[in-house]
């Protein structure tokens, strides 16, 4: 067990794997073990660090704390803590707001970003639009979005994996309530990472109901380099629902992306 102390809290960490560094960044279903799928073929190549935002998982924050707002820094911080100058980003969900976010900031520290199944608060107005009608069916409840975190067969084509899905959402118990709220306030500028050329790929359920493919598709067309992908028979959970077809699209994405790979 790994803790940095940043930010005025202890951070949860993981680090497996030697190579170029790969951060995974979880959503909000999730934490560091949403992971299990990904971190055995990914480490064969990269340093895989992951990690559990503050307030899921192991990771607390402070009371009254700033919850989502410090998400940026935190990554930041753990990666100034783990001596990591300069790192890949594949992010899911929640966990895209605090990848591009850090991309915006620092673009000189990524050396490629994946963003899978999120609008990442990119900033958009198209793509607002698309979300603004989204969150009014979901009246801000994080519990509505976790019934809607995959596609609907997904219970019946594995129901074990779905039961471990819930099994690994329930360690979070310590979110806070103006989760949503925060991350819907927020917007990221892409320019940075098309001035900078930042390898950046796109990730889309074709089934995701949270952030439609067709969202994210918005979102490609603003970043002229990026790649875009959309995955069959999954909804918001690629990661989880088809991970043999996820880690495919990563792999081949860092390993273009990342010369020392």
């Amino acid at each position: 067990m790994a803790l940095a102390r940043i930010g005025g809290i202890e951070l949860y960490y993981e680090i497996h794997g030697e190579g170029p560094a790969v951060v995974l960044a979880h959503g909000a279903g999730g934490n560091h073990l949403s992971w299990w799928q990904q971190i055995p073929p990914l480490s064969q190549y990269f340093r895989c660090v992951t990690f559990d935002h503050r307030g899921f998982g192991a990771s607390r924050d402070l009371p009254d704390g700033p919850g989502a707002d410090a998400f940026i820094e935190d990554l930041r911080q753990l990666l100034d803590h783990l001596g990591i100058e300069r790192t890949a980003l594949v992010a899911q969900s929640m966990g895209g707001w605090t990848a591009l976010g850090f991309a915006s900031r620092y673009p000189g520290r990524v050396t490629a970003l994946m963003l899978c199944d999120t609008t990442a608060g990119i900033d958009n107005p198209e793509v607002a639009r698309e979300m603004k009608s989204l969150q009014a069916t979901m009246q801000g409840r994080l519990t509505v979005v976790l019934q809607r975190a995959y596609s609907t067969q997904f219970p019946q084509r594995e129901p074990a994996r779905c039961f471990l899905y819930q099994q690994i959402s329930g360690l979070n118990v310590h979110v806070p309530a103006d989760l949503l709220t925060k991350l819907t306030a927020m917007r990221h500028r892409v320019e940075p990472l098309i001035e900078r050329r930042v390898p950046t790929a796109l990730l889309a359920g074709e089934e995701d109901v949270l952030t439609p493919a067709k969202t994210m598709e918005l979102m490609a067309r603003q970043i002229p380099h990026a790649r875009f992908v959309k995955v069959p028979e999954a909804g918001h959970s690629v990661y989880f629902e088809r991970p043999n077809e996820f880690n495919r699209i990563v792999l081949e994405f860092l390993r273009s992306a990342i010369p020392d790979a």
